[in-house]
């Protein structure tokens, strides 16, 4: 298999720092499958319409360039070979893609897909965007015992994929949240934990990185958006065990810390 790092997001702000949207492109029997998307092509058109006002807050970046289906194009990729995107959630920065591949299935928890529907909380009304799922896509929801991946339980392999890659449910950030493990073979594991934790920090070895000021303050936001406080801390705790155990050797990562971005983009580059 191979797996393409793309940033198909930006965002920068004084508090925050520089953030990325990090999408896996994997190239497999079954197609391409993305890991996450995005933003897509029509919310750099219409941003506001989209993603609504909270993308300003965030220093949200509208850029063509960034989007996955260009960036599949300069790649030599065709992007109607999209056959499937596997979420960690529904977040407005982590779907707005979607649209542009009409043929894939969007995979995605039980859960989740409840909580974007129903929009119950103030939060979910900022983080789930309709607009960004109208017309709703081909969608294939999971649920239930799963089974045991990395020593996590509860895992399921993707429908039409296979099982080297891997919807991992890790909720805390939202109801239905997960992480995706891709087995890449002799590379070992890639974990994209999502938005499980923000900074690098989080998962490394105890006194290896600093949070500097950028990493507590999205700590502090982290746990402001979370909807169970508890699970996040939890998952912190299993991811970092993951991330600095020796064998089987896993790449864990967090969909907006660009340094990990571009250690693992020019790695598999």
């Amino acid at each position: 298999m191979r797996v393409h790092h793309l940033n198909c997001g930006s965002f920068s702000s004084a508090l925050i720092g520089r953030l990325v949207c990090h999408v896996l492109a994997c190239e497999t029997d079954a197609g391409i499958v993305l890991v996450d998307s995005g933003f897509g092509l029509a919310d750099v058109a219409d941003p506001i319409g989209r993603v609504g006002k909270y993308a300003k807050l965030t220093g949200a970046r509208f850029r063509e360039s960034e989007t996955a289906v260009r960036q599949l194009g300069k790649l030599g990729l065709d992007p109607s070979d999209v056959t499937h995107i596997v979420a960690t959630h529904l977040d407005f920065d982590h779907i707005g893609g979607v649209a542009d591949f009409p043929n894939a299935t969007l995979h995605t928890t039980a859960a989740e897909e409840a909580a974007s529907e129903g929009r119950s909380s103030f939060r979910e009304k900022v983080r789930y965007r309709p607009a960004q799922l109208t017309p709703r896509p081909r969608t294939h929801t999971y649920s239930g015992p799963g089974e045991s991946v990395l020593g996590f339980s509860g895992a399921h392999p993707i429908d039409g994929v296979g099982d080297r890659i891997v919807l991992v449910p890790m909720p805390g950030h939202t109801r239905g949240h997960a992480a995706v493990a891709v087995d890449t073979g002799d590379r070992g594991w890639l974990l994209h934990a999502g938005d499980a934790f923000y900074h690098r920090s989080t998962v490394a070895a105890p006194g290896q990185v600093s949070p500097g000021t950028a990493g507590r303050a999205l700590r502090v936001m982290e746990e402001l958006i979370a909807v169970d406080r508890s699970k996040i801390r939890g998952n912190h705790r299993r991811l970092r065990e993951l991330n600095n155990q020796v064998a089987p050797r896993v790449r864990v990562f967090s969909a907006h810390d660009p340094t990990l971005f571009e250690e693992l983009a020019a790695e598999r580059g």
